[in-house]
């Protein structure tokens, strides 16, 4: 199991992260929400261990465009505050549990436990396919009768969306929205999606994807 902990209290977040590897729970560690935020949409991880009181953005906000951007990894708030509304706010963002600090490590260990097995069971759809290749959504992978390929993270998001929608035009706004997160930048002229567009075929063939000019990207 990986998880991202997003704690601005180093000396907690450190602690933490030694008691998972006890467990052999491999963790990341981000100090604010926006950095949070980044490695939420640029790593892969089985849950996120996530501060209400952070500095750039609050856990709160953070937990809520994970959900906007339809990101299921389950969510755990830790708190210090413990009235009835912080939990419900938590919670309405789209936390998954909530524990109020300080709390046991091995109650943080079993909730872990319990959230990651719950995801697994509630994906009723574990692969997807898209021309000649299936990709793999638990295990992260993409492969064919042949051989299996190595995609970055954001190639990987980005080959599941257009899987997703297949046999439908998607725009390069829509991309930007749902793969990339806060792009900075006039999507209109930004040729980032063009980029990744052309590792995608360079790995996987240059029919996965096509070019509708002036509109978008279909795959079929």
């Amino acid at each position: 199991m990986k998880v991202l902990i997003v704690e601005d209290t180093q000396a907690l977040a450190t602690s933490v992260v030694r008691f998972l590897a006890t467990k052999n729970i491999q963790a990341d560690i981000s100090p604010d929400g926006i950095d949070g935020l980044y490695k939420a949409a640029t790593k892969y991880y089985d849950a996120i261990i996530l501060d209400i009181n952070l500095p750039e953005k609050d856990g709160i906000t953070l937990c809520r465009e994970l959900r906007e951007k339809e990101k299921d990894v389950p969510v755990i708030m830790l708190t210090s505050r413990s009235s009835k509304e912080d939990m419900i706010a938590g919670l309405e963002a789209g936390a998954d549990d909530y524990l109020i600090k300080p709390f046991d490590y091995d109650i943080l260990v079993a909730r872990l436990d319990a959230l990651t097995r719950r995801n697994l069971k509630n994906k009723s759809t574990t692969t997807l396919t898209i021309a000649d290749y299936t990709i793999d959504l638990v295990k992260r992978e993409v492969y064919n009768s042949k051989e299996s390929f190595h995609l970055s993270n954001l190639e990987f998001d980005l080959l599941k969306y257009f899987a997703q929608n297949k046999n439908k035009v998607v725009t390069r706004q829509e991309l930007y929205e749902k793969v990339w997160w806060e792009f900075e930048g006039d999507f209109m002229f930004s040729k980032t999606v063009d980029v990744y567009i052309g590792y995608i075929r360079k790995k996987l063939g240059r029919d996965i994807v096509e070019t509708k000019k002036w509109y978008g990207y279909i795959a079929q």
